[in-house]
């Protein structure tokens, strides 16, 4: 499942409404740590398929949601699952890092 872009008008449906956890890179164009980040995302995403949905919510482009989840540095990772915020990771992590995270919700909510 290639990496969702998501906005305003899909931000219900495909993050608070998924079945799946989610894991949202809230990042811009202008970041360069954002940009650091792109490649490790993708990676995620192909080794977490269907097992999680990834996003990608560009904050100058939407600032309502950024706003909303009192985003503050980027990029910055936040796993939803069932609706909620479950954790999330500011600044360029490790792969590592995220897998951690990622494996305590992902492999919780399969079980």
């Amino acid at each position: 499942m290639p990496v969702v872009e998501i906005k305003t008008s899909n931000f219900e449906k495909e993050v608070l409404e998924c079945s799946k956890p989610v894991i949202l890179d809230f990042w811009a164009s202008w970041c360069g740590p954002c940009r650091m980040m792109a490649p490790v995302f993708e990676e995620l995403s192909s080794e977490y398929k269907g097992k999680a949905k990834f996003g990608k919510l560009n904050v100058d482009s939407d600032p309502k949601i950024s706003e909303k989840y009192d985003i503050r540095g980027i990029p910055c990772l936040i796993i939803f699952h069932d609706g909620k915020e479950k954790d999330r990771i500011v600044g360029l992590a490790p792969k590592e890092q995220i897998k951690k995270k990622l494996d305590k919700i992902v492999l919780g909510s399969i079980l």
